[in-house]
């Protein structure tokens, strides 16, 4: 089936950055500047949902912007993931954008349109790298993106927003250009290619197991924002920005950027067929991941700050995606897919629900917590359904992609994979669900601050219960979902 030419992809990613100009000509005059955001989010959403039912009969869209190197150009191409992604980065926009105006309003917050612009250039950023057809498009969005998130970590503009926005920009750009950059150049002057094609790039005969392996390990270190382990630190040093931010770092953009950039050099570059026939490849990978996750479950379970234990369980939960593709079977790819927008809606409950307990009563602490829960019930609520997401339980959509992804270890040649999965999500539960019970029916920590506890805005607590309730349809509506990944498996996986 041939490719559909079509400038759609080029303005749904153009979009929101026009949306950024207006929202900073407009930052005088609030109403307009949000309704600016929520009509660049509709058209979006409106023109990606457009796409979708070609997409999973299998259509591909691709645009050219203009030639950059012999044989690689600024190009799009919307296939299955990328669609997914981009429309669990649309969706999630609106709901956070609603819980930053109840935050930053109620807080008389002096930078609410910077913020809104650098957020509106972080989503096109993301969608540019789920539409990129090519490594080098990737890797230009994958940049932007690093730049314009950077004055969101540094948002307070206080001592430890700077530090953290430093170690922030220090991280990602040195990875990149240090390792990923180079990586790039070698694969193009090996095949003379970049593309993303579904048995992934032509290497030689010649290249050797050695030259894939140090590839290899060059991209999935060279794009930190997946948080592999030691390059992660810059993950919990950027939880000093604001909950919205937190939000986009760990569910909407950011992290699922650097995950979805591997999964695309994974299965694109590498190609999974090439992956399955090379064991030593496989091996890397799952050892990689698996260390991280198992590594940053534990770091989680010893963290009394809340959004700290948020920041290591997301350290964690990127690792499954990492090595769900790296077991290179359709079941490991597809449960790495599903678990984008399974852990997405999880993960921002979570940290929406961070924002409002610190709102309800300043609380930062687990262990100023207890009893919290029957002074803002449905916040708690919301926090022990996004838990039970990123845990795997049912009835949320968690479940499903960690069905998946176990699936896939038996599949495999990694099988020991199936035990640290199995771990993770044990520790999921002992570093989540104590929380919940101690803030339902443990003695408040704190009657004279609690006294006043109640829940925020509803501009905050709306946002959270969409959500919440997000990681319960993701689980009842799975089979859809998982339409995206058949699709996606029948073009990159058709041999394996």
């Amino acid at each position: 089936m041939e490719p559909i030419t079509s400038t759609i992809p080029l303005w749904i990613v153009l979009i929101s950055l026009m949306a950024a100009v207006g929202i900073t000509v407009c930052g005088r005059i609030p109403n307009l500047r949000e309704s600016i955001i929520f009509l660049a989010a509709g058209l979006k959403l409106i023109l990606l949902l457009s796409l979708t039912t070609n997409v999973l009969a299998g259509e591909i869209y691709e645009f050219n912007v203009i030639n950059l190197l012999r044989d690689v150009g600024l190009s799009f191409r919307v296939d299955a993931a990328g669609l997914l992604f981009a429309l669990v980065s649309v969706t999630l926009w609106i709901p956070v954008t609603i819980y930053s105006i109840g935050l930053l309003r109620t807080n008389d917050d002096r930078a609410q349109t910077r913020f809104y612009a650098c957020f509106a250039i972080a989503i096109s950023s993301a969608v540019g790298v789920a539409f990129s057809a090519n490594l080098l498009t990737l890797f230009i969005f994958y940049e932007i993106l690093s730049l314009s998130t950077y004055p969101l970590v540094t948002h307070n503009q206080d001592d430890e927003a700077i530090k953290g926005g430093r170690k922030y920009l220090i991280y990602l750009l040195t990875t990149s250009v240090g390792l990923a950059l180079p990586a790039m150049i070698i694969v193009y002057q090996q095949t003379g290619s970049l593309d993303f094609t579904g048995g992934g790039v032509a290497f030689p005969d010649t290249t050797s197991t050695l030259m894939l392996s140090v590839l290899l390990v060059m991209f999935l270190y060279g794009f930190a924002k997946a948080g592999l382990m030691p390059f992660h630190a810059w993950l919990p040093g950027a939880m000093v920005a604001p909950a919205p931010v937190s939000a986009l770092l760990h569910a909407v953009a950011v992290v699922k950027v650097g995950v979805f950039t591997i999964f695309r050099v994974m299965t694109g570059i590498f190609g999974i067929e090439r992956l399955a026939n090379a064991p030593s490849l496989t091996t890397i990978i799952c050892i990689l991941a698996g260390i991280t996750l198992i590594v940053a479950s534990l770091i989680a379970l010893t963290q009394d700050n809340l959004k700290a234990r948020l920041a290591y369980s997301t350290v964690g939960q990127l690792s499954y995606i990492i090595l769900g593709v790296g077991l290179a079977t359709k079941s490991g790819v597809a449960g790495a897919m599903l678990h984008i927008p399974m852990h997405a809606v999880g993960k921002i409950t979570l940290f929406l629900c961070a924002g409002a307990i610190y709102e309800a009563c300043g609380a930062k602490y687990i262990s100023q917590m207890h009893g919290i829960g029957r002074k803002i019930p449905l916040t708690m609520t919301a926090f022990f359904v996004g838990s039970l997401c990123v845990i795997g339980l049912p009835p949320t959509g968690g479940f499903i992609s960690k069905w998946h992804l176990l699936n896939g270890t038996l599949d495999s040649s990694q099988q020991w994979a199936f035990a640290i999965f199995l771990v993770s999500s044990l520790l999921n539960a002992a570093y989540f669900l104590p929380i919940v019970y101690k803030a339902f029916f443990a003695p408040s920590s704190d009657e004279v601050k609690f006294a006043k506890a109640a829940e925020p805005s509803m501009l905050m607590v709306v946002p959270m219960l969409i959500t919440a309730t997000g990681c319960l349809l993701v689980f009842f509506f799975s089979n859809t979902l998982y339409q995206f990944a058949e699709q996606f498996l029948n073009v990159y996986a058709k041999s394996n």
